[in-house]
């Protein structure tokens, strides 16, 4: 019974419209930000290093070089915060954690572009 209402809980926080990218993939991500009364549209672009969790708990990490020191920020999929992802360029990644980039810095960092 309480695993009905758990269930109807996590759908109700479903996003309807989830773009699709995988690890690998160059993405800008629009996230909403309140400072005050205020709010904004940030967009902060990087390379997908790894998804995990699965349906509302699912989240992301995208990692950037942002003058000379590397960035990673964790967003949750669902979140109402994030407005929209874009996939900037689809990358071939032949794993599905891309950690090893922590230690790797200019060309040696990025990721193939996939093949169609």
């Amino acid at each position: 019974m309480n695993t009905t209402i758990l269930d109807k809980i996590n759908n109700e926080q479903l996003k309807e419209k989830v773009p699709v990218f995988n690890v690998g993939d160059t993405v800008k991500i629009h996230v909403k930000i309140r400072e005050g009364e205020k709010e904004r549209i940030q967009i902060f672009n990087g390379i997908v290093m790894a998804r995990s969790g699965h349906g509302s708990r699912e989240s992301f990490t995208v990692r950037r070089i942002s003058y000379g020191e590397g960035v990673e920020r964790v967003f949750p999929l669902h979140s109402p915060n994030i407005v929209k992802v874009e996939v900037e360029r689809r990358g071939h990644a032949r794993r599905a954690k891309l950690y090893y980039l922590r230690g790797r810095s200019g060309k040696t960092a990025k990721v193939k572009e996939k093949r169609i």
